[in-house]
C-alpha cells in the first residue's frame, strides 16, 4: 500500500480531530446536563468546525475536486492557470492514504485523468489516456494511433500570426483523432518526439524518438500530454498502474488570468 498526502488527506485528519472534539463536547455537555456559557477554545475551533470540515472533506474525495493546473504539459487544451473541475465518481472515489477504490467505472482513452503520480504519490498529475490495456499504441512525429488505425493528426497551425497564444509560438497544433475522438495536441516542430525509457521498454517496439509501439499491459494505461515535446508522461515514468487513477476532469472551472476559459469542457 502507498501512502498519499495531499489536501484531500489533510482534510482527512482535520474531519478526525474535529471529530473527535465534537463527541468530546457532547459527552461533556451531557455529564455537566446544561451547555456553559462560556465555550473552551477547543470548542470553538474543534467541534464547531466539524460539520464544515466534514462536508468539505465529503465533497472532495465522492463528488468533486478543484485543482489548479501549474504547468503547461497539456496544453493547449489545459493552460497553466486552469483550476480544473474533477469528477471523482466517473470513476469512483478512493479512499484517503490508500489507493483503495471504490470503482463505478472505468477510464476511457481519450479521457483526460487525474491521478497519483506514480514515482510520488503524494503529488497529483493530469494527462490524456491514450492507451488502455490491450491496446496497441503506435507514435510517429508527435501523434498516436491505436491498434493499427491510420494516423490523422492534420496541423491546424504553425504557431504563426497575431491570434496564436504567445506560449503555442512556434509550436504546430495538430488535430488528433484516436477511435473516434478529438482534440487538439501541440508539437514541437524541431523535436516531434521522446524515446520511450525502461519503464515502457519491455512492452514497445522502438524505432527512435518520433517512432514507437507499445502494448499497453492488463491494470496499466498508457498516458501522454497534448503538449508532446514537454510533456513528463509514460515516456520518463512508465505506464500508470490504474491503482492510482484518481478522478477524471471534465470542465476548466476557471483561470484568473483568463476569464473566458471559464466552464469550458474538456
Amino acid at each position: 500500500m502507498q501512502i498519499g498526502f495531499s489536501i484531500n488527506e489533510i482534510l482527512a485528519l482535520a474531519t478526525l480531530a474535529t471529530g473527535a472534539c465534537w463527541v468530546a463536547w457532547k459527552f461533556k455537555t451531557r455529564r455537566l446536563g446544561a451547555v456553559p456559557e462560556k465555550k473552551p477554545l477547543w470548542v470553538s475551533f474543534g467541534s464547531e468546525l466539524f460539520v464544515v470540515v466534514a462536508l468539505m472533506f465529503t465533497c472532495r474525495v465522492a463528488v468533486a475536486d478543484w485543482p489548479k493546473v501549474p504547468t503547461g504539459s497539456m496544453e493547449p487544451t489545459l493552460r497553466v492557470g486552469d483550476y480544473l473541475l474533477v469528477n471523482h465518481l466517473a470513476y469512483g472515489p478512493r479512499l484517503p492514504f490508500t489507493n483503495t477504490a471504490i470503482e463505478f467505472g472505468q477510464p476511457q482513452r481519450g479521457d483526460v485523468v487525474v491521478f497519483r503520480y506514480p514515482l510520488d504519490v503524494s503529488e497529483f498529475y493530469v494527462k490524456r489516456l491514450v492507451g488502455v490495456p490491450g491496446d496497441t499504441v503506435t507514435f510517429h512525429n508527435g501523434a498516436v494511433a491505436v491498434n493499427g488505425a491510420p494516423f490523422d493528426a492534420p496541423v491546424i497551425s504553425e504557431g504563426t500570426g497575431t491570434q496564436v497564444a504567445p506560449e503555442d509560438r512556434g509550436q504546430w497544433l495538430l488535430r488528433e483523432t484516436v477511435a473516434g475522438n478529438s482534440r487538439t495536441i501541440k508539437v514541437n516542430p524541431f523535436v516531434m518526439g521522446r524515446l520511450a525509457t525502461d519503464g515502457m521498454a519491455e512492452h514497445c517496439t522502438v524505432q527512435g524518438p518520433t517512432e514507437w509501439s507499445c502494448t499497453v499491459p492488463a491494470g496499466r494505461y498508457l498516458m501522454m500530454g497534448d503538449n508532446r515535446d514537454n510533456s513528463t508522461d509514460s515516456r520518463v515514468w512508465g505506464l500508470l498502474p490504474h491503482a492510482q487513477v484518481y478522478g477524471k476532469a471534465v470542465r476548466v472551472l476557471f483561470n484568473l488570468s483568463d476569464l473566458s476559459r471559464a466552464w469550458t469542457p474538456l
